[in-house]
């Protein structure tokens, strides 16, 4: 079978030449949920730009169903790969919530009613109806990062690609986020620090240092071992 998205040999450099990534290649499956760990600086958040397309690689290739990403491509891959910034300000920038929600379906040709409807469909289904007419600055700090969550989700991706999602929430906020990630079918890939998301989310990690990858296998064995988390720099 075709993997929904592969990374073949990547290398990529910022501006500043600085390596990011070196010699990565890895593949995610329909469905698959995946933990993306490393220490901080080790590249989590740039393979997630790049398998989106907001970034493209010096060597080697992204692709999503056997095709290279490219300028041609590169619309439909942002739809079907659903990239969820660090920083929830980052992706909510309109004057109410629902704008920021029907921004993506606008964007790709729905009418207004029917990028409404979606939207307020997808801010019911994470419990945000109430607070589709305010501005993002106006919501608690859970609620932008499931705001954030919703902007992607009304496009129906096919993978879900999370840059630290738990960053700054409270315990029930963050059990919130679990639930509804689980009941999620698409596939995730779940950049983070915090281990003890993942352990009831995923079954696969992925572990970037120095921008390597350096463990590919199952999660459970890797969290089973001390020794070897804290070698790759994480906290148990």
């Amino acid at each position: 079978m075709t993997p929904l998205v592969a990374l073949h040999d990547v290398t990529y450099r910022y501006p500043d030449r600085t390596p990011a990534l070196a010699g990565v290649t890895l593949a995610i499956e329909p469905g698959e949920r995946v933990a993306l760990l490393g220490p901080t600086g080790a590249g989590k958040s740039t393979l997630l730009q790049l398998l989106n397309g907001l970034l493209r690689p010096d060597t080697g290739a992204v692709r999503m169903d056997g095709t290279a990403i490219t300028d041609d491509t590169v619309a439909a891959v942002r739809r079907r790969v659903g990239l969820v910034f660090q920083n929830p300000d980052d992706q909510l920038f309109l004057p109410s919530l629902i704008e920021d929600v029907a921004f993506g379906p606008l964007n790709a040709g729905a009418t207004r009613d029917a990028a409404s409807a979606r939207a307020h469909a997808v801010l019911e289904s994470l419990g945000l109806s109430a607070a589709h007419d305010r501005a993002a600055h106006h919501l608690s700090g859970g609620e932008r990062r499931l705001a954030a969550l919703a902007t992607v989700l009304v496009s129906d991706p096919d993978l879900l690609a999370l840059d630290e999602p738990s960053g700054d929430l409270d315990a029930r906020s963050r059990r919130r986020l679990l639930d509804i990630l689980g009941g999620r079918r698409e596939a995730l890939l779940v950049a983070t620090h915090d281990l003890e998301l993942v352990r009831g989310l995923c079954r696969r990690a992925l572990v970037l240092v120095g921008g390597r990858l350096e463990w590919d296998g199952a999660l459970d064995a890797l969290l089973a071992d001390r020794a070897m988390l804290e070698g790759f720099g994480l906290v148990a």
